[in-house]
């Protein structure tokens, strides 16, 4: 598939016609060959945003919601397209895509229920006459970074809140996923959002920090919202802190599920195989950490590891399987140093996983430990750990040791007890006798730590790709001192 730039509304080719290619994972081939922007191609994109941003901030709320609602509906028409896109580039499953365009849909239908939402407040002002406003307005251009590893949700999350509060948007895409981004702004095009108000730019690897860096620096650009690791994440903050624009950071985690002595273990391990596993483990809401107290530890792991063996795994295009493909063979030999470390430090294995090509089936590792490095580090791949604990305090030291803080969940029949515990853990979300993963429009994501910080989702986003301003109507004579 070969993949334009989207700037001003056209598809257009990169300065001097440089493509750059993306693998299929399974199979080798190549997937998709796409545009590689150049940082004028970055700034020709900032400047048809900035073109734009004049009429549609202006918009009326009507008219950006009717518009928005008409790409939920045409995204939904396009989920055979999103399909092809994301099994030939990531080596998703046919579930994944379907469930990425039915939140991404979601997501949209939010955005435009929103529109009406920007809302301000009369202050009250000591000056006798003087009315005080407080305003939200549209902040300017907004680049939008999004990964590759929910592409359609992510991608869209990233433009679609901006866009109901009437900014423009410069979509960078992720160089894994390129033509199932671009395929987003077709979208809203399609939709018949006006030229200029979403653009999509895509670049080959070695381009993306300088691509980057030109983007946040443009005069124009007055928002950034990143999703991605926490390594690259601290770069976006950096490079967007010289130049003193806010920026959204949704990053890595390593999300602990606390199964208590009094849970119901068999939704426990329905939740914590679904959280581990769901697109092989590559979310960032995946159940990397499974702390479970001791007098339960056994029965528990026994009904886990064998749901975990019997999931199926084998290539996508197959159709019946739960694991599809990880992204590409570095995942495969992350995974094994990290299972082989723990083996070497006395982790149990209890589900050993199989291996072909860039298909992984799952692997349990029991008796984890603070020693080895997959207790610490985001393995974003179709592996989880076990780590036993004698009491709820130990629970919390377990779920809170850790640099990052995005979601978490609880089991417990005891829900002032459940409660008690996900009011201490130390993450953005916490979800009671439910997995990790879990995202609504309407809510407001984000993590703690060295998850990032701000939201996405229903009025919190509001507040992020806004400005609020502070305006004042003297109805009186004002009487100066001088």
């Amino acid at each position: 598939m070969d993949v334009s730039l989207l700037i001003g509304g056209q598809d257009v080719g990169a300065q001097g016609c440089e493509t750059f290619e993306r693998r299929n994972p399974v199979t080798g081939l190549v997937a998709t060959r796409a545009a590689a922007a150049t940082v004028v191609d970055a700034a020709a994109a900032a400047d048809a945003a900035q073109q734009a941003f004049a009429t549609w901030s202006e918009t009326g709320p009507g008219e950006r919601r009717a518009l928005l609602l008409r790409a939920a509906d045409i995204l939904q028409q396009h989920v055979p397209d999103f399909t092809e896109a994301m099994m030939n580039e990531i080596g998703a499953t046919a579930g994944w895509a379907g469930f990425n365009v039915m939140l991404a849909s979601s997501m949209l239908r939010e955005a435009a229920a929103l529109t009406t939402q920007v809302t301000g407040e009369v202050l009250q002002s000591d000056r006798p006459g003087c009315v005080a406003l407080a305003v939200r307005q549209p902040a300017g251009v907004v680049l939008g970074i999004a990964p590759w590893n929910a592409p359609v949700i992510l991608g869209v999350r990233a433009i679609a809140t901006p866009l109901a509060c009437g900014n423009t948007v410069v979509m960078k895409a992720s160089e894994i996923c390129p033509a199932t981004h671009r395929l987003i702004g077709s979208v809203m095009r399609e939709a018949g959002l006006p030229p200029g108000v979403v653009n999509v730019i895509t670049n080959a690897p070695s381009d993306a920090a300088e691509v980057v860096n030109a983007l946040i620096a443009h005069p124009a650009v007055r928002r950034i919202n990143f999703t991605g690791s926490t390594k690259v994440g601290r770069i976006i903050a950096e490079t967007s802190a010289r130049h003193l624009k806010p920026v959204l950071l949704e990053l890595g985690g390593k999300a602990p599920l606390v199964i208590l002595d009094d849970a119901n273990l068999d939704e426990a391990v329905n939740a914590a195989a679904f959280g581990a596993f769901m697109n092989q483990g590559q979310i960032c809401m995946s159940t990397e950490r499974i702390i479970v107290q001791g007098g339960i530890a056994d029965p528990f792991v026994k009904k886990f590891s064998a749901k975990a063996a019997a999931l199926p795994a084998g290539d996508p295009r197959s159709g019946n399987v739960v694991l599809g493909s990880v992204v590409g063979p570095e995942t495969v030999a992350r995974l094994k140093e990290l299972t082989d470390d723990a083996v070497a430090k006395g982790a149990k294995l209890v589900v050993a996983g199989k291996v072909n090509g860039t298909i992984m089936s799952a692997i349990v590792l029991d008796n984890v430990t603070r020693d080895m490095r997959v207790y610490s580090e985001e393995s974003f791949g179709p592996i989880v750990c076990v780590i036993r604990v004698k009491d709820d305090a130990e629970a919390i030291k377990s779920a809170n040791d850790t640099e990052y803080g995005l979601t978490s969940s609880v089991f417990s029949e005891n829900i002032r007890r459940a409660l008690k515990m996900a009011k201490r853990i130390d993450a953005g979300m916490c979800h009671i006798n439910g997995p990790t993963v879990h995202d609504e429009a309407q809510m407001p994501f984000g993590g703690t730590k060295g998850s990032g910080y701000g939201r996405f989702g229903g009025k919190a986003g509001i507040a992020e790709f806004t400005e609020l301003r502070w305006i004042t109507v003297d109805t009186e004579e004002v009487h100066y001192p001088f």
